[in-house]
């Protein structure tokens, strides 16, 4: 692995970023006709894989993940609507249920890893921890952790999650085109440069205010413009370039972290990470099928809503899906919460339960 050539070493960064961009477009283009949900999302995402295995130099700033993060934060908080959130009021008991299950799994998950794939306890915690990649990484650092093999176990996760996702939906027979439609009617709802200025302020504060917070930049436009749009103070609206920009920058990100030393370093132990990784997706998935009873709601959104990928990511599928959004946005954001506060606590408890390596 180490000795192949690097194909894109040798192109300038400038001939890099158009290629990308035109690949990633097209890819996202492609899969979008094709009806695969989340297309706009996975395309870009596999194509920057190929692009960071390659050799490619390029990385996409920090600020334009952000900024996808932000945009698709304003798209769901378009969904928030006050009976959506008196309906996920009512079923706190079961969300809150669900939420402490899935991260059980994870120490779970994280337990097989250490004992059956000889991954270090702590990073195996770290690594299997869902959701919250980005905070999961810099935390792992400070409780001694490999962080390069937590990137990867995490982003590792993130392509088998939305994948996955892709099939289950088309098993399911899940309509696509959902975000397109959400836009659309967010722009027929009240289209005009007022509203639209007064989106993008709130999209802009929203990322300032939640820069320094894990998930920040996706929560707090979120929570920001689901209030203003509740209390009647904001008619959000989005164009549809924007949303297919956002989309491209948050998987192109993604992808682009999958570099070839990350994937020299752990080439050895990538099947144990994916067998993890399906693992956790099985048993969330399981889950789903009881709490799909319980809250009376369609499998494909409990599903969605219970999976162990990212927020912005299951935020996207469950939009593509025409899924309960509101009940994806609340299972993942508590989980989200829930990961970040008890992280250290499950890899003391998993390093525990794995004894001396």
């Amino acid at each position: 692995m180490s000795t192949s050539p690097r194909l894109l070493h040798p192109c300038s960064a400038p001939v890099q970023w158009i290629a990308l961009s035109l690949l990633a477009g097209a890819s996202g283009q492609w899969l979008k006709f094709l009806e695969v949900p989340a297309g706009q999302f996975l395309g870009p995402m596999l194509v920057a894989i190929v692009f960071g295995v390659c050799g490619a130099s390029i990385r996409l700033h920090r600020y334009a993940f952000a900024l996808g993060q932000g945009c698709v934060g304003m798209l769901a908080a378009h969904s928030m609507t006050l009976a959506v959130l008196v309906s996920l009021v009512q079923s706190w008991p079961l969300i809150l249920f669900a939420t402490l299950l899935t991260v059980s799994f994870s120490a779970l998950v994280g337990l097989v890893l250490t004992r059956v794939g000889g991954i270090p306890a702590s990073t195996a915690a770290w690594g299997s921890a869902p959701g919250a990649a980005s905070a999961m990484v810099s935390m792992s650092d400070e409780f001694g952790a490999d962080s390069r093999v937590v990137a990867t176990m995490q982003y590792v996760r993130v392509v088998c999650v939305v994948m996955i996702g892709a099939l289950v939906s088309r098993w399911l027979g899940a309509s696509t085109g959902g975000s397109e439609v959400h836009v659309a009617s967010a722009a027929l709802q009240s289209f005009n440069l007022l509203n639209l200025g007064l989106t993008f302020a709130t999209l802009v504060a929203g990322i300032a205010l939640g820069n320094r917070l894990p998930a920040g930049t996706l929560l707090v436009p979120l929570l920001l413009g689901g209030a203003l749009q509740v209390s009647g103070l904001l008619h959000i609206t989005l164009p549809n370039w924007l949303l297919a920009t956002a989309y491209g920058a948050i998987g192109c990100y993604v992808g682009l972290r999958f570099d070839r030393p990350t994937i020299d370093y752990v080439w050895r132990r990538l099947p144990t990470m994916i067998l993890g990784a399906v693992l956790m997706i099985t048993l969330c998935a399981l889950s789903a099928w009881l709490l799909a009873a319980l809250l009376d709601k369609d499998f494909l959104s409990v599903y969605l809503a219970t999976s162990p990928g990212g927020l912005d990511t299951m935020a996207i599928m469950a939009m593509e899906t025409h899924s309960d959004v509101g009940l994806v946005l609340a299972m993942q954001t508590l989980r989200l919460f829930a990961v970040i506060i008890t992280g250290a606590f499950l890899a003391r408890f998993v390093i525990r339960l794995a004894g001396p390596s």
